[in-house]
């Protein structure tokens, strides 16, 4: 297809690269497969301190507007500035990703330029994005907003879309597009190869490993999985817990950790790291449909995660990983000792999990999910 023939799509975000959240990650691997779809995406976003205010990132063009401190005066000059480059890029479809501010500046800019507006929910549960608007002065006037003006809603949990219906969004509204992950990319490696990866990596090369990946927040559950290891390391004192990432949290939980937990950071691209351990945890109390579980389960690991948000639409209970309640410790433990008594079973859970992305989760059937919506409402715009 000619390129003034593609559809072009404005993508709203309130961070992009190269801030590397799992929003920010998924999108920009989507924006690639999407061009190769006669998809043209361009990103609107929130230029923060040291970034430039255009580039293009990986042939994606990035438009960062200023959104200056306090938190009001941001609101407002996202939304004005927003509108500005709205007008400019002139895009058939406004795609936000997020209820709060990104799904502010899409609708109005639907109603003002006339364009069709979607709207992707990235988490649902207690603080998630509809819960988030329930507690914000004038929230329930911008979900009926939503309600009123948005041509489709992009779920990705069947929490998400029971949330939405009890908003009265109707179900023919919503498109269930899960997150999707590179199964190409995200892989295991031969047994034999992981003594040799951990030895490169400075982790044990034997025993039991298991690793979480994600930010060090408080809605992650991380003081009730240390809780839960502080248990697993009195009965399996060569057992390690890798924790990846950086946050909020990260001074005091270093500060709690048992010697068996090793912190290793903010990591860009974790991949090796999960081709060297043995399992992964999630032990969040709220959540979408999290990138690094995806990955995780690619990569061919048992995965044990709590029961919120997309979790439960990935893993059946015993078949490809192991659920487990919110916010409980003595659950979470239990989960582990499964992992470390059964390796076998372990195994078995790790490759039913990485045939289930492969079937479902993978990153070019959600992109071209993606692409057959954003035709059939650029079809719409085209016959106005």
């Amino acid at each position: 297809m000619a390129e003034a023939e593609k559809l072009r799509v404005a993508m709203i975000i309130q961070s992009y690269l190269p801030r590397l959240g799992g929003a920010e990650k998924q999108l920009s691997a989507l924006c690639r497969r999407l061009r190769n779809l006669d998809i043209e995406p361009t990103v609107i976003t929130r230029r923060y301190a040291g970034m430039r205010r255009f580039e293009l990132i990986d042939q994606t063009p990035v438009y960062r507007v200023p959104a200056p401190q306090p938190k009001p005066l941001a609101a407002l000059c996202y939304i004005f500035f927003g509108l500005l480059k709205l007008h400019k890029i002139n895009a058939q479809i406004l795609h936000a990703h997020e209820l709060l501010s990104p799904s502010d500046l899409a609708i109005l800019g639907g109603q003002l330029l006339k364009k069709p507006v979607m709207v992707k929910v990235l988490r649902g549960g207690g603080l998630g994005d509809l819960d988030k608007l329930h507690r914000r002065r004038g929230g329930r006037a911008r979900i009926r907003r939503l309600r009123e003006n948005a041509a489709a809603f992009i779920v990705i949990s069947r929490e998400i879309e029971r949330e939405l219906a009890a908003e009265g969004i109707e179900p023919a509204r919503c498109f269930y597009i899960p997150n999707g992950v590179d199964v190409d990319f995200y892989k295991p490696i031969p047994k034999a190869a992981k003594k040799k990866l951990r030895r490169e990596l400075k982790l044990p090369e034997e025993g039991f490993l298991c690793m979480y990946s994600g930010r060090l927040a408080p809605e992650k559950g991380l003081t009730f999985l240390l809780q839960a290891w502080e248990q697993i390391m009195k009965r399996h004192p060569d057992a390690r817990l890798l924790m990846l990432g950086s946050g909020e949290m990260e001074s005091s939980l270093r500060a709690s950790a048992d010697k068996g937990v090793m912190f290793g950071g903010f990591v860009p691209e974790p991949l090796p790291f999960y081709q060297a351990a043995d399992a992964f945890i999630l032990p969040s109390e709220t959540e979408g449909l999290s990138n690094a579980m995806l990955e995780a389960m690619a990569c061919g690991l048992a995965v044990a995660a709590s029961r919120v948000g997309a979790a439960a639409d990935l893993i059946e209970q015993g078949e490809n990983g192991l659920l487990f309640p919110a916010g409980n410790a003595a659950e979470i433990a239990q989960a582990l000792e499964s992992f470390i008594r059964n390796p076998g079973e372990r195994q078995r859970l790790g490759a039913a999990a990485r045939q289930r992305v492969c079937r479902d989760y993978s990153l070019d059937q959600t992109a071209e999910k993606l692409a057959a919506l954003y035709r059939g409402l650029g079809g719409k715009e085209a016959a106005r």
